[in-house]
């Protein structure tokens, strides 16, 4: 009867107990829980020294233009506000990567992500709807605007091909100076085997000076190699008689 009991608590096809199936070892780095990534606006830094251009209109160029024009106080001296750079890309209606090129190329010049500039209405004549993409722009302000003159001044205009100078009529009659570049190649932060096409851009230098003449004195003293005018000779008609003469 015992062993009857027995037959009976068992439990029925009560089988050998199943091996256990052994897992392969997880790989390095499995297993883990990602990190969860930094929120929020990134960590400014501060710089330790000023840019360089900063500094000389500091120290040199403010001084030198108060004894220039006059001012009663070095406060007066006209400075520089913001840097505004603008591409225009009409081909972009008919090419739209056109415009993802020009942004990682004004990213990389200015080191600022550009706007995308669009139409402000239709024109049946150039094909041209309201609220397509035409371009790209940029407002520098402040360590990255000194930066980029730094860089423009120094080592962008230097490369222009057969350069003599930068235009002075770009002013627009309140100090405010505006100038064109053909070619972004100028820039070394381009590859040239990299671009899509020559770009050209707009580039406009706000300031605080009243006039003209304080305006292209402050860019004259940063290093903008305004064009010099032919000279005159005041001989000229005397040669001219003379060779008439003879």
């Amino acid at each position: 009867m015992a062993n009857e009991d027995k037959d009976k608590q068992a439990p029925a096809g009560d089988a050998a107990p199943k091996e256990k199936k052994e897992r392969p070892p997880k790989a390095q780095g499995q297993g883990k829980k990602k990190v969860a990534e930094p929120t929020g606006p990134a960590p400014k830094y501060k710089r330790e020294t000023p840019p360089k251009l900063r500094k000389l209109y500091d120290t040199t160029i403010r001084e030198s233009m108060k004894k220039e024009f006059s001012y009663s106080s070095i406060m007066q001296a006209p400075r520089v506000v913001k840097v505004t750079v603008n591409m225009g890309l009409g081909k972009a209606k008919d090419e739209p990567k056109m415009i993802d090129n020009a942004i990682e190329e004004l990213k990389a010049i200015t080191g600022q992500s550009p706007v995308v500039s669009r139409a402000k209405k239709d024109i049946a004549v150039f094909k041209l709807r309201k609220g397509q993409k035409i371009g790209v722009m940029v407002t520098l302000r402040k360590e990255r605007m000194w930066e980029f003159l730094d860089r423009l001044l120094n080592i962008a205009l230097p490369r222009v091909r057969d350069f003599r100078g930068v235009s002075p009529r770009g002013f627009d009659g309140r100090g405010n100076f505006t100038m064109g570049v053909k070619e972004q190649i100028i820039f070394p932060e381009i590859e040239y085997d990299k671009i899509d096409s020559i770009k050209g851009m707009n580039i406009s230098i706000v300031t605080t000076a009243e006039t003209d003449a304080e305006g292209r004195s402050l860019l004259t003293h940063l290093g903008m190699p305004f064009r010099q005018p032919p000279p005159t000779t005041t001989d000229a008609p005397a040669a001219t008689a003379a060779t008439g003469a003879a």
